[in-house]
């Protein structure tokens, strides 16, 4: 089959109204993607203590909530790694605008309705649809940008997506910070808009988890403004006129059904009361089901492909390759960041707790917002520098220090600060900032690995994918939490959120391995 070259629109020199509208709309969509993401984050330990009725909640109830948190934040990772295989199949087969507007529709309107949960079972399958349109959007959104700009500008377009994502983040903390000083007036508009005592007295407690939750519905507007202004990506529709789309069926998506199947099953294995030997067995099946179901959609288009007779750039054995090396490079940066500074605020909020302080100060009054904030600020920092530094110095050396700074920040934050104050929240600043830097790194990177033709899909895949390996972590973090009880940091913090989380730093040292075997990529146009 003869293929004609690809428009060079892009790198023509002179940057079009259609990509400032493209990039907008992409801005957007992580920023909200980001303030999906961190909205939990920030009122997941009020409201699992709302759920369960813990208002003083024990040492033991406290580890509860903890496994219970650490529970939906790997459902919520799940969804994520299913709808970004879910959505970039979309938006290689209908284009990337259209499924950014069906991803962005979900996650927003499902965000908004766990504000009316009544257990943690109904806040987590909520949470499983919110996170399947969160983890489409990304992909389809690196997807939309990287197509659409030039190929000089991929350094500048890859920190700025992991710059919208940390500034979503950020705003939750400086909305729930607002929404706490304001809770008397949201309880004096409720009780005159004629609400009950009783159900404004369950919106507002617990810090008002209920509301911000609620306030997740807000971007779903957003896709009114995708739809009308935002133009479609021309390599896409290039790659449709020449048939490349019709290569999907709707069919293949059984095979995301099926791969849905083997995460449920390690999340049942890790339930509290699973058993080693079960854990130990339906971890590794589930795992694979997971992989041979989520990259089916892929092998199968890519048969007909071949089958075809059509030119693809990149051979079949290197895309599927490439997947998996994309799977394990997002899960490393995706497991450091979740089983690590995620967990910062509600450490942070425990250690004011424990301090019983009769006359708190303006940080004390707020320390998990104050504390998600400063991660968040670092954050925007690192992905900026991290997306410039892959192309001064090159993606794999890179990636490198990324592992080795982010290693070291973490354990400064959690061994060497035992009270919250401004010098953990400068610890914070400087975790957030490298263990962040690699969603600079990323979209900058996997763009450069795929085809055209699957690129959404299979940067999609392996993102998210990422995402599955990361809950497998985040599970077995708040499996074990209680077996930290009584051990103590270099600063001498009781504790097991803190040494747990150093724990986890480990995964970094096979971040530096795997590198090793990464092709480079500085300096190469994206396949076609």
């Amino acid at each position: 089959m003869h293929e004609t070259k690809v428009p060079d629109q892009v790198d023509s020199g002179q940057i079009t109204r259609a990509q400032w509208l493209a990039l907008t709309a992409a801005i957007l969509g992580w920023m909200f993607d980001g303030a999906e993401m961190g909205v939990f984050s920030m009122v997941g330990r009020a409201a699992m203590r709302d759920l369960f009725n813990y208002p003083n909640p024990t040492a033991a109830q406290e580890n509860e909530v903890g496994a219970a948190f650490s529970i939906i934040i790997a459902v919520f990772l799940i969804g994520a790694a299913a709808g970004g295989v879910l959505f970039g199949w979309l938006g290689d087969r209908i284009g990337r605008v259209r499924a950014m507007s069906l991803s962005v529709l979900v996650y927003a309107l499902f965000t908004g309705l766990c504000g009316f949960v009544q257990s943690p079972l109904q806040l987590g399958a909520l949470r499983f649809v919110a996170s399947l349109g969160m983890g489409g959007e990304w992909a389809l959104g690196v997807a939309l940008v990287m197509e659409v700009w030039p190929n000089r500008s991929r350094a500048l377009m890859a920190g700025l997506i992991g710059a919208a994502s940390n500034v979503g983040f950020m705003l939750v903390g400086i909305v729930s910070m607002g929404l706490n000083s304001t809770l008397a007036f949201f309880e004096a508009t409720l009780n005159s808009a004629g609400l009950s005592h009783e159900t404004i007295e369950v919106l507002t407690a617990n810090s008002g988890w209920r509301l911000m939750m609620m306030l997740g519905a807000l971007p779903a507007m957003l896709t009114f403004f995708f739809r009308i202004f935002v133009p479609e990506s021309h390599r896409w529709e290039h790659g449709q006129q020449q048939g490349h789309t019709q290569g999907w069926k709707t069919l293949d998506l059984l095979g995301v059904v099926v791969g849905c199947l083997g995460p449920a099953l390690i999340l049942y294995v890790w339930l509290p009361n699973g058993t080693i030997a079960w854990r130990l067995i339906g971890t590794p099946i589930g795992l694979a089901v997971a992989i041979v179901g989520f990259s089916y959609p892929v092998v199968r288009y890519l048969t007909r492909q071949f089958e075809s007779a059509s030119t693809i750039s990149v051979n079949k054995g290197t895309i599927l390759r490439r997947m998996g090396l994309g799977a394990c490079l997002s899960g490393i940066a995706l497991l450091g960041t979740w089983g690590t500074t995620q967990w910062s605020m509600s450490w942070a909020a425990k250690l004011v707790q424990n301090a019983n302080l009769s006359d708190p100060n303006w940080l004390e009054r707020f320390p998990a917002q104050w504390t998600q904030i400063f991660v968040a600020v670092g954050a925007i920092i690192g992905t900026l520098i991290a997306a410039w530094l892959g192309e001064v110095l090159g993606r794999r050396i890179t990636y490198a220090l990324m592992c080795i700074l982010s290693m070291a920040s973490v354990l400064w934050l959690y061994q060497l600060h035992n009270h919250f104050g401004l010098p953990l929240l400068t610890a914070a600043f400087v975790a957030g900032a490298c263990t962040s830097s690699f969603y600079g790194w990323l979209p900058l990177y996997l763009p450069e690995l795929f085809p055209t033709r699957v690129r959404a899909t299979c940067q999609g895949f392996g993102f998210n994918f990422g995402r599955i390996l990361a809950a497998i972590g985040t599970l077995q973090l708040g499996a074990v939490l209680a077996k930290f009880d009584g051990f103590r940091t270099f600063a001498g913090e009781v504790g097991s959120y803190p040494v747990a989380c150093s724990f986890l730093t480990v995964i970094y040292l096979v971040g530096l391995a795997l590198i090793c075997v990464a092709p480079e990529t500085k300096g190469t146009e994206l396949p076609e």
